[in-house]
C-alpha cells in the first residue's frame, strides 16, 4: 500500500474515537491530547521509517533529490525556529538549499545570499503561499498574498504611488513628530508613576496610531485636543489586529496535513469570527467617508482609494482587505524593530553616547530631529542596519514564497507548488558572509555604502524583489526619526539585566519586554 493511504488509515482510527468520546464523555481534552500524540507518531513514522529525503512530502520527488536535503519535520520548531534551521543547514552542507518537510508541504529553505537572490528575485516564485488561517482572515485578497497577475500589479501600483512614495511620506512628517512628542511624554508619565519605563505598551500604541493616521486619516495634526485616537471604533481595530497576530501565529494542523475538514484548537472558527468584525467595521468606516463626502480632499490611503477613476476602483470587499492588510502589516514590526533597538542601546552604553553626541553636533538641543536630518547622522543609521541584522524582525523573511512552476534552482530541479522561504537570520550570522557576526558593532555599516532595501542579499531584511515589503521607506522613516527624538531627550540606563531572548511568533519579537531608565538631558520646547 502506498504510505499516503496507510497515513490516512492510521489516522481514520483516532478521529471516530475523538468525535465519539467528545459527544459521549466529559474526557474529549484527554482524547484529543491522544490524537495529536498519535498524529505525531504517525508522522515519525512516515518520516524516518521511510527514510525519505527531504521527508515524505518529497517522496514522489525522489530522483530530483540528489542534493543536499534533510529529514522531513513536523512544523512545531518552536519559538527559536530560525535557529534550529540555520543549525540544520550548516550540519548537513546545506546553506545554499535544503529541502525539508512541514507536514505534507514540500519546502526549500537558503540560508545563502546566492540562492536567496534566485528565490526571491526570480519570476518561478511570484507567489505566496496561503495558509488557511491568511484566507480566512482576507489576505488572499490584499498586496501581501494576492496571486502574481494584473489584480496584484494594480494593487501595487495603488500603493507605491499613493501610500509608500517620497512625497507622501515627507508629507506624514508632522504626524510622526507629534507622535514623538507623545512617547516623550508617557516616557515621563511611566518615569513618574513607576520609577521606570517599560517600552513595549508605549511603542506598541505610537505605532499603531501612526499606521492608522497614514491609512485612515484619524487624527487633526497639529491639534492634540480635537483628535481621534482615542476613539472607540479606532481602539476596537487595534484590539483585532493585536488578535489577529495571535491566530496568524498559531500552529494549526490544517495548514500542513490533509485535515481541512477538522478544527483543532478552534482557530477556523476564531478566523470567521474575527474576519466578520473587520469586515463590518472597516465597511463602516468606508461608508461613513463616502456620506461625509470630504474623500477627494483628504491623503489618507481610504480616500485615495474612494477618488481613484471609475475603472480603477476596487469592490468593497476588495477595499476591506487591503485597508485591514496595511493596518495588519504596518503595526507589529515598526514597534519590535523600536524595542530592539533601545534594547541594544541601552545595553551599550558607549554606542548611546556615540550616537547622542552625533545627534548634539549636527542638530543641537535648540530644536527637534527631523526627516531631513538623518542623512547627517549615519552612525544612527548604522544602529538600526546593526540591529536588523541582528534582530530580523522577520527572521525567516515572514512571508514565504511559492514555485508557480517547476524550476531549476542552483542546479537543483524544484517542482511546482514547493514553498521556498530564505533564512535570514542565518545569512546575517555566517561568519562566512559577515565577520564577527555575533558582535553588535554599528562601524561595520560606516567602512561604506550598504543599502538594505533588498538590492544586498547579505542583509535584506525587508526582503527583494518584486513581493519586497512595500512600506519600508515609511516603516525606516518613522524608525529613524522616532529613536533620534528620544535619543535626544533622553539618556538611557538599565533598571535590571538586558534580556536579549527572542520568541519568533508572527515576527521575532524580544522574549521579555524592555523595562529601562529614562533619564532627561535638557528640557527642549
Amino acid at each position: 500500500m502506498e504510505p499516503i493511504l496507510i497515513w490516512f488509515a492510521f489516522l481514520l482510527i483516532p478521529y471516530c474515537c475523538f468525535a465519539i468520546s467528545f459527544y459521549q464523555t466529559a474526557a474529549w481534552s484527554l482524547t484529543l491530547l491522544l490524537l495529536f500524540f498519535y498524529i505525531f507518531i504517525i508522522s515519525l513514522f512516515l518520516n524516518l521509517c521511510f527514510v525519505v529525503p527531504g521527508g515524505f512530502a518529497w517522496k514522489n520527488h525522489l530522483k530530483e533529490l540528489s542534493w543536499n536535503t534533510f529529514l522531513g519535520l513536523l512544523p512545531q520548531m518552536g519559538p527559536l525556529a530560525h535557529r534550529k534551521l540555520a543549525v540544520m543547514a550548516s550540519l548537513s552542507h546545506a546553506k545554499r538549499l535544503m529541502a525539508v518537510s512541514l507536514g505534507s508541504t514540500r519546502v526549500i529553505i537558503s540560508s545563502h545570499p546566492e540562492t536567496a537572490k534566485e528565490i526571491l528575485c526570480g519570476a518561478a516564485f511570484s507567489d505566496r503561499p496561503i495558509r488557511e488561517s491568511t484566507r480566512l482572515l482576507m489576505f488572499d485578497r490584499a498586496i501581501g498574498f494576492a496571486p502574481y497577475g494584473m489584480y496584484w500589479r494594480h494593487l501595487r501600483r495603488i500603493a507605491s504611488s499613493h501610500m509608500f512614495s517620497p512625497k507622501r511620506i515627507a508629507s506624514l512628517e508632522g504626524f510622526r513628530q507629534v507622535i514623538a512628542n507623545n512617547i516623550i511624554e508617557k516616557v515621563c508619565e511611566e518615569m513618574s508613576e513607576r520609577g521606570f519605563v517599560e517600552l513595549r505598551g508605549i511603542l506598541q500604541k505610537s505605532s499603531l496610531d501612526n499606521v492608522l493616521e497614514s491609512v485612515f486619516g484619524i487624527s487633526d495634526l497639529g491639534n492634540n485636543n480635537n483628535n481621534n485616537i482615542g476613539n472607540n471604533k479606532w481602539d476596537e481595530l487595534g484590539l483585532m489586529v493585536k488578535e489577529g497576530y495571535e491566530l496568524i501565529g498559531e500552529f494549526n494542523w490544517a495548514d500542513y496535513f490533509l485535515l481541512g475538514f477538522l478544527d483543532f484548537c478552534g482557530v477556523k472558527k476564531r478566523c470567521h469570527k474575527l474576519a466578520s468584525r473587520v469586515s463590518v467595521l472597516v465597511s463602516r468606516i468606508i461608508e461613513e467617508r463616502r456620506i461625509n463626502g470630504d474623500f477627494k480632499m483628504r491623503n489618507d490611503f481610504l480616500s485615495v482609494l474612494l477618488s481613484l477613476p471609475q475603472e480603477d476602483l476596487l469592490s468593497d470587499a476588495d477595499m476591506v482587505a487591503v485597508l485591514w492588510e496595511m493596518v495588519f502589516r504596518g503595526v507589529d514590526n515598526v514597534a519590535i524593530l523600536l524595542e530592539w533597538t533601545m534594547a541594544r542601546i541601552v545595553l551599550h552604553q558607549d554606542i548611546q553616547a556615540k550616537a547622542q553626541h552625533e545627534i548634539d553636533m549636527y542638530v543641537g538641543q535648540d530644536r527637534h530631529v527631523q526627516d531631513s536630518d538623518i542623512a547627517n547622522l549615519p552612525y544612527l543609521q548604522a544602529i538600526i542596519k546593526e540591529v536588523l541584522r541582528l534582530h530580523p524582525p522577520g527572521p525567516l523573511l515572514s512571508w514565504a514564497r511559492l514555485s508557480i512552476h517547476d524550476v531549476h534552482l542552483d542546479k537543483c530541479f524544484i517542482p511546482a507548488g514547493t514553498t521556498a522561504m530564505v533564512n535570514m537570520w542565518a545569512i546575517a550570522h555566517d561568519p562566512s558572509v559577515w565577520a564577527d557576526p555575533w558582535t553588535f558593532r554599528p562601524e561595520r555599516f560606516m567602512e561604506g555604502d550598504f543599502s538594505i532595501m533588498g538590492s544586498d542579499l547579505r542583509l535584506a531584511p525587508f526582503g527583494s524583489g518584486r513581493r519586497a515589503c512595500p512600506g519600508k521607506a515609511l516603516g525606516l522613516a518613522t524608525v529613524q526619526l522616532w529613536v533620534a527624538r528620544i535619543l535626544q531627550k533622553f539618556k538611557w540606563l538599565p533598571s535590571q539585566a538586558v534580556d536579549l531572548g527572542e520568541c519568533l511568533k508572527l515576527s521575532l519579537e524580544m522574549k521579555k519586554p524592555l523595562r529601562c531608565y529614562a533619564v532627561a538631558r535638557s528640557v527642549n520646547n
